[in-house]
C-alpha cells in the first residue's frame, strides 16, 4: 500500500499551530514502518512545548483518586471529572497536544451530547486510547510482571481507529528485560491499522536500571516499529523512596538526560516523561532543569499526566460547584509544564506543597 498523506497544510496555518499540525501529519500515514518518512528537524522542533495529558487511569485506579477527596466512585463522577478536564477553557490548548483515554471514557460524552474524542480534537489536539489490559505476574521470575492485552490487538485497534483514537500507549512495567519484545510486538500492531499509533510508556527507577532496559526495549522496537511515529514515556531519574542521599535538580536533569542520550535513538521524535513519585513542582522544577541541561538532547522532552491534575483534583472536590476552580488549577499546572519544557520555568518555592501520590511509584521498579 502507498502511504496516505494530508495536503501539505499552508504556511500560514503552519505558523498559528505547528504542534498540532505535526501530530495530525503523523496520525495520517499508512500501513507498515518502512514506507513512512523521516521527520525533518523542524517538525520535530514542533513538539517541544506541549505535552499529553494522561486522563487514561482504570476504574480501579481513578478510584483511589476519588476515594481521597471523599467522592464516591461512580460513572458520572468519572464523567465529569474527566469533562472538567477536556472543556477547560483555550489557555490550555496551545500546552496539550494530546489526551490519552480508558475505554470508558473514550465513549463518554460532554454535557452538551459531544464525544469526548470530539471535544478533544475541537480544542486541536489529537486523541489516544490505552489498549494494554494491566499487568500480571510473570511465572518463573523473582516478581516480575507481564502486560496482557495482545490477544486481538490488531482489531481493537482498528476499532479505536473508527471510534476517534488517533494514537495507543502500551504500558510495560520492568524490573529486567525478560518480556521486551511486547512493546514492539504492541507497536506493530497498533502501526498496521494506519492512523492509529503508538505511544510508548514505560516504568523505571536508577540510571543504570534506566539505561539497560531503554537499550534492550530500543533494539526491540528498531526490528519491528515505526520510531518516529512513536513517543517514549519513561521515568525521570530520580532517587528511590529509600534512597537517603538528596540530589540537586540540576543532578537529576544530568541523570535523566544521560540515561536518556546512550540508548535511545535519534530518531524517536519526543520523550514525554512520567512524574510518578514527585509533587506537581517538582515534576515541574526537573522538567524544566532537563530543558536545561547542557548536554545535547534531540528529542522533544516534555510531559506527563498525574502532575497536571493533584491540584485540580483536590479543588474539584467531587462537587459541581468547584469546577472553574479546578479547571483553573489544572490549567495553571499545564501552563507551568510548557514553559518548563523551554527551559523558562520559575519556580514557586512550594516544591513540596502539592501531595504525591502514595502509589505513584513501585518499589525494585
Amino acid at each position: 500500500h502507498s502511504p496516505v498523506r494530508r495536503p501539505p497544510p499552508s504556511s500560514a496555518a503552519t505558523s498559528c499551530t505547528p504542534a498540532r499540525l505535526l501530530y495530525q501529519e503523523l496520525a495520517t500515514t499508512s500501513t507498515m514502518p518502512y514506507q513512512y518518512p523521516a521527520l525533518t528537524p523542524e517538525q520535530k522542533k514542533e513538539l517541544s512545548d506541549i505535552g499529553i495529558l494522561a486522563a487514561d487511569e482504570s476504574t480501579g485506579s481513578i478510584a483511589k483518586r476519588l476515594q481521597s477527596i471523599g467522592t464516591e466512585n461512580t460513572e458520572e463522577n468519572r464523567r465529569f471529572y474527566r469533562q472538567l478536564l477536556l472543556t477547560a477553557d483555550d489557555r490550555v490548548n496551545p500546552c496539550i497536544g494530546g489526551v490519552i483515554l480508558f475505554h470508558e471514557t473514550l465513549c463518554q460524552k460532554a454535557d452538551d451530547g459531544r464525544p469526548f474524542p470530539q471535544v478533544i480534537k475541537s480544542k486541536g489536539g489529537v486523541v489516544g486510547i490505552k489498549v494494554d489490559k494491566g499487568v500480571v505476574p510473570l511465572a518463573g521470575t523473582n516478581g516480575e510482571t507481564t502486560t496482557q492485552g495482545l490477544d486481538g490487538l490488531s482489531e481493537c485497534c482498528a476499532q479505536y481507529k473508527k471510534d476517534g483514537a488517533d494514537f495507543a500507549k502500551w504500558r510495560c512495567v520492568l524490573k529486567i528485560g525478560e518480556h521486551a519484545p511486547l512493546s514492539p510486538r504492541h507497536h506493530g500492531k497498533c502501526q498496521r491499522p494506519g492512523p492509529l499509533r503508538q505511544h510508548l510508556p514505560a516504568e523505571w527507577h536508577s540510571l543504570s536500571v534506566t539505561e539497560k532496559v531503554l537499550a534492550a526495549v530500543h533494539k526491540a522496537l528498531s526490528d519491528h516499529i515505526y520510531l518516529e511515529g512513536s513517543l517514549l514515556k519513561p521515568n525521570m531519574v530520580t532517587p528511590g523512596h529509600a534512597c537517603t542521599q538528596k540530589f540537586s535538580h540540576e543532578e537529576i536533569a544530568m541523570a535523566t538526560v544521560t540515561a536518556l542520550r546512550r540508548p535511545v535513538p535519534l530518531t524517536v521524535p519526543g520523550i514525554t516523561f512520567l512524574s510518578g513519585g514527585q509533587s506537581e513542582e517538582e515534576a515541574s522544577i526537573n522538567l524544566n532543569a532537563i530543558n536545561k541541561c547542557p548536554l545535547q538532547k534531540p528529542w522533544a522532552l516534555t510531559f506527563y499526566g498525574r502532575a497536571l491534575q493533584a491540584s485540580a483534583l483536590k479543588a474539584w472536590g467531587g462537587k459541581k460547584e468547584n469546577k472553574k476552580a479546578a479547571q483553573e488549577e489544572y490549567i495553571k499546572r499545564a501552563l507551568a509544564n510548557s514553559l518548563a519544557c523551554q527551559g523558562k520555568y520559575t519556580p514557586s518555592g512550594q516544591a513540596g506543597a502539592a501531595a504525591t501520590s502514595p502509589s505513584s511509584s513501585l518499589t525494585t521498579y
